[in-house]
């Protein structure tokens, strides 16, 4: 199906009100772009206030969920939560969670940086571990979210790579989970399938091993692991095959093409009531583009998508303030606010607009 580049859901560029990508020199091409995450220096501190929570899982496992809640050192009037969802082997200091939450606070909001099921600051606290489709996970700390004082209250969603799966999962199949106003993915993998092919390839095979070796480290931490999971984690030689050894019969699906069939968030697309948008370059080099140019937008009435040329995966490093995804978020998040929720003397916001 060929792509709508005029509809107003649909945007391979720059429009409807949102800024051309730029990337900072030297960070050119979609491989420097996503490898920019990885050097040094490239994680900013969040100012303001700092505390943990703790979300316990209310499925019988004792597993118990965390994050860092950032709050604005100068609080002005009350704004959403932006809760913030990391990708996979990420957490929350991330460069792009922590680069995500210093701009998000500089704008007034508190931000949630939350770590997910069997992540590093969860490991101690977990038997399990999150994969493309446990949206449940999220469901639970939603409702949590609404009986804490702190936290209480309209949010506003940001989730990266696949963790945006999960959201967009969430978003089709419960929308009573909570109270979400609006949501931004990025760099989402709509076409798990595809996204594992990708992977696969020849010039991908750094990134391959770089990623499978994360994974592997991440699941052995984890407690209870049998040893027929634990043998079957370690000779995994292809994420497909980690996928159809490991995550596979430890939750239930006949094997890796069914775990990609049941939870690739493209198929809730049409199910989707909230306003969302999917933030991807065409030169993400984890991600092919093709996914999202097979979506009809057309059928979408809540959910849009931009689709610059360059970014990377989960890069998009431009000349700031923030990265240009950021801006993004904010200017799509002001849309469904009234003005009440942003301070009036923003000039990030300004700048961003």
């Amino acid at each position: 199906m060929s792509p709508v580049p005029g509809h107003r859901q649909f945007r391979e560029d720059a429009g409807a009100g949102f800024p051309p990508f730029r990337p900072r020199f030297p960070w050119l091409g979609g491989d420097l772009q996503t490898l920019r995450n990885s050097f040094p220096n490239a994680s900013p501190r969040v100012t303001g206030g700092t505390r943990r929570l703790e979300f316990p899982m209310e499925d019988g496992t004792g597993d118990r969920l965390n994050g860092l809640l950032d709050v604005p050192s100068e609080p002005g009037n009350p704004v959403p939560l932006v809760l913030l969802l990391h990708g996979l082997t990420g957490c929350e200091s991330s460069a792009y969670m922590l680069e995500s939450a210093r701009y998000f606070v500089s704008l007034g909001h508190p931000v949630l940086r939350l770590n997910l099921r069997g992540s590093v600051p969860t490991r101690p606290h977990c038997r399990q571990t999150y994969h493309a489709g446990r949206s449940e996970d999220l469901v639970t700390v939603l409702a949590q979210l609404q009986r804490d004082p702190l936290t209480r209250g309209p949010i506003l969603i940001i989730a990266f790579s696949l963790a945006g799966s999960m959201l967009l999962r969430l978003l089709a199949t419960r929308p009573d989970a909570g109270p979400v106003l609006a949501a931004v993915t990025v760099s989402a993998p709509i076409a798990l399938a595809d996204t594992a092919r990708q992977f696969l390839r020849l010039r991908n095979r750094p990134y391959h091993r770089w990623l499978l070796r994360n994974m592997k480290a991440d699941t052995l931490a984890l407690r209870d692991l049998d040893p027929g999971e634990i043998r079957a984690v370690a000779s995994a030689r292809t994420v497909v095959e980690f996928d159809e050894t490991f995550i596979a019969p430890r939750f239930g699906f006949a094997g890796a093409a069914d775990y990609y069939r049941r939870c690739s968030a493209r198929q809730f697309l049409e199910g989707i009531t909230v306003p969302v948008l999917l933030i991807h370059a065409r030169n993400d080099p984890w991600i092919p583009v093709r996914a999202y140019r097979e979506v009809d937008w057309t059928r979408l009435e809540h959910v849009s998508a931009l689709l610059p040329r360059s970014g990377g995966h989960v890069g998009f490093h431009d000349t700031g303030p923030g990265r240009w995804h950021d801006r993004v978020a904010a200017i799509h998040f002001r849309r469904y606010l009234p003005d009440r929720h942003f301070r009036s003397d923003c000039r990030t916001l300004r700048q961003a607009r």
